[in-house]
């Protein structure tokens, strides 16, 4: 018995152990084993990894907060109206390299940020890149309107989106944490990089970034 005893303590830490270790696994296999595996992603969005990972260098400056795609994600197919009322899709400028931008007239930063907006899309805008800038204010419909108007902000195309849904649907994916916020979004509709906040949208920084997106361009990287 005064043998027995030794041993069966020695191995209460070995059983304590192994049970440990058999949890450890059971949650990893729960899990999907591994926090370092590669985020999933749609395949149709390699691509615009690989535009992200092009531009990257050039994030700089005035455009130094924006955030680079590190795996394969597609945007959702926000819906929102334009200037007429007549409904209108992420998906309906497919074939474009976007900067798709959610802007309100209550978001000081917003405002200020706008008139950049208006002149990036006066300079770039074409067959190959447009800004998309969505407005989401839920109650004076001729607020947003009126705004622009009297800024003199003509060039940008007037969309909104009274429900806000458009920034419910980035926020689901990570991708909307406050306003403004704007997606650099690929001609496939998947993100090459988003920003939290204002930048300055037509400066020499932002327009060589772009036109790199776009690849009108060539870039020194």
């Amino acid at each position: 018995m005064l043998d027995k005893t030794p041993s069966a303590t020695r191995r209460i830490p070995l059983v304590i152990a192994t049970v440990a270790i058999g949890g450890l696994a059971g949650f990893a296999a729960l899990y999907g084993l591994g926090l370092n595996r590669a985020p999933s992603g749609d395949p149709a969005c390699r691509a615009a990894v690989a535009t992200a990972q092009k531009i990257a260098p050039l994030a700089h400056g005035e455009l130094a907060a924006l955030t680079m795609a590190s795996a394969p994600l597609k945007l959702p197919d926000l819906v929102f109206e334009d200037a007429d009322g007549k409904p209108k899709k992420l998906s309906d400028f497919r074939g474009k390299t976007l900067l798709v931008n959610l802007w309100a007239t209550w978001c000081v930063p917003c405002r200020k940020e706008m008139p950049a907006l208006d002149e990036l899309q006066g300079k770039l805008s074409g067959p190959n890149f447009e800004v998309v800038a969505i407005n989401i204010d839920t109650r004076d419909a001729e607020k947003p309107k009126t705004f622009l108007k009297e800024a003199n902000l003509t060039r940008l195309g007037y969309f909104n989106d009274q429900k806000a849904k458009v920034f419910q649907d980035l926020k689901a994916i990570g991708r909307a944490l406050g306003m403004p916020t704007s997606v650099l979004v690929d001609p496939q509709g998947c993100e090459i990089a988003t920003i939290a906040g204002p930048a300055e949208w037509a400066s020499e920084d932002a327009l060589k970034l772009i036109r790199a997106a776009t690849g009108k361009a060539a870039a020194s990287l």
